[in-house]
């Protein structure tokens, strides 16, 4: 399977859904980098609890000694919750729709893990929120800061960050809300609609805007290494996007080219600054010095509570799936500390080629 990542920062994820435990190496982080394991812990309690709310606790067996980065491959394992396993018996003959199940059975000729979706399944998302806080925390220490918050659940939307003057407080207002949204009046909407879908046996999906502030320009290289290629890989290492857009995305199509191009002058402490973010701090591959600005979409979970059509792999014939009990109505809250992972990740690696970084 592709679950190496490599540039510069070379990202490993290993184990299943359903097995004892997954986990991930990084390797070529900086030596003596100083990590604080508490920060670790909060950023994971953002994305992963157990049954009874409790957080999964990962355990560091190689890479940090004395809370700082020895230069070797820091390796975590991140123990699965012991929850019941589910009946998976008929998912290599009737896969779900949504899922990866038929696509899975055909990509590794049947003998891939079928419990729960095995090394495809979300709670992958784990060991990538594990590496995000490590590379979060080194880039945090120079000043650059990354948040996000749900932009919209279901057509009910979030205010945006501004994308001019969005500042580390901004950012560090959302972070630890237990649903990270700006405006909690529309938060408060979007779980009500959440809850109502729930009651009706549906799952909704939506957006998540995330910013980065207080990136250098000059970060990137054109053609098939710039920023936005790289975020991008990451980002869609996550399940269920469907959809990226960075600085104002999809609306250019409806602008012209003086309405879409940002003007330069020299703000009072004498950078180059523009006086609107479109491009969302990335030109040509290569960051501005504006805040980086991109937003996500992401499709509904495909466990529903309602009869769904499919086919027989066997047979060939089609059959009837019966409801089944979906376990999370909506995965924004816990996708948003993922997005932020990626961008971290896709920004350290970057961050390696400006100088004196290290």
């Amino acid at each position: 399977m592709s679950s190496i990542w490599n540039n510069r920062i070379s990202v490993s994820v290993f184990g299943e859904t359903q097995g004892p435990a997954i986990g991930i190496t990084i390797d070529n982080l900086p030596p003596g980098e100083y990590i604080d394991t508490n920060q670790i812990s909060q950023f994971m309690e953002r994305h992963s609890m157990d049954a009874d709310g409790r957080p999964v606790l990962s355990q560091v067996m190689s890479g940090i000694l004395n809370n700082r980065t020895t230069g070797s491959p820091l390796c975590a394992f991140i123990q699965n919750t012991s929850t019941p396993t589910p009946d998976f018996s008929q998912i290599n003959r009737l896969p779900r729709p949504g899922h990866a199940d038929y696509t899975g059975t055909l990509r590794y000729k049947g003998f891939n893990d079928i419990r729960d979706g095995g090394h495809i399944f979300s709670s992958m998302t784990a060991s990538l929120c594990f590496a995000g806080a490590i590379c979060g925390q080194i880039l945090e220490r120079r000043g650059i800061y990354t948040g996000a918050h749900i932009e919209e659940v279901h057509g009910i939307h979030d205010r945006h960050f501004n994308h001019v003057s969005v500042t580390k407080e901004d950012i560090l207002a959302v972070r630890y809300k237990k649903f990270p949204v700006i405006q909690n009046a529309q938060g408060e909407k979007m779980q009500a609609d959440i809850q109502a879908a729930a009651e009706g046996g549906e799952t909704l999906g939506g957006a998540i805007e995330c910013v980065s502030v207080n990136v250098p320009a000059g970060i990137g290289s054109p053609v098939f290494n710039g920023l936005e290629n790289t975020i991008a890989q990451l980002l869609f290492s996550l399940p269920d996007i469907r959809g990226l857009e960075f600085g104002a995305g999809f609306d250019v199509t409806e602008m012209t080219g003086s309405q879409c191009n940002d003007s330069y002058y020299v703000d009072n402490h004498g950078h180059i600054r523009t006086s609107s973010n479109m491009h969302g701090g990335i030109l040509g591959g290569i960051s501005s010095g504006m805040p980086i600005v991109l937003k996500a979409a992401f499709r509904p979970p495909a466990a529903i509570g309602k009869a769904q059509e499919t086919v027989n792999l066997s047979s060939l014939e089609r059959e009837t799936l019966p409801p089944v009990t979906a376990p999370e109505s909506c995965i924004l809250p816990k996708l948003v500390p993922c997005v932020e992972a990626a961008v971290n990740i896709a920004l350290l690696s970057h961050m390696l080629d400006y100088p004196h970084f290290c």
